[in-house]
């Protein structure tokens, strides 16, 4: 087993991150935004799931219960 080099490691680390792309400030903001909206979206969209779900339960629990 080869013995680590602190030294050499972090290194290659920062030559690794020198490579990275970061996003702009723009790109963040933006993906930032579509998340809260697809967030919201898909908290409707199982909320009306939910609300649909639960009136037809409802519906067949009143029909067969009374």
């Amino acid at each position: 087993m080869a013995i680590a080099n602190p030294v050499k490691f972090f290194q290659e680390v920062r030559s690794e991150v020198s490579k990275v792309v970061w996003p702009t400030r723009r790109e963040v903001i933006l993906t930032t935004i579509m998340v809260f909206i697809l967030a919201a979206v898909c908290a409707l969209f199982f909320s009306l799931v939910d609300m649909a779900i639960r009136a037809g339960l409802t519906g067949v629990l009143d029909y067969f219960g009374s």
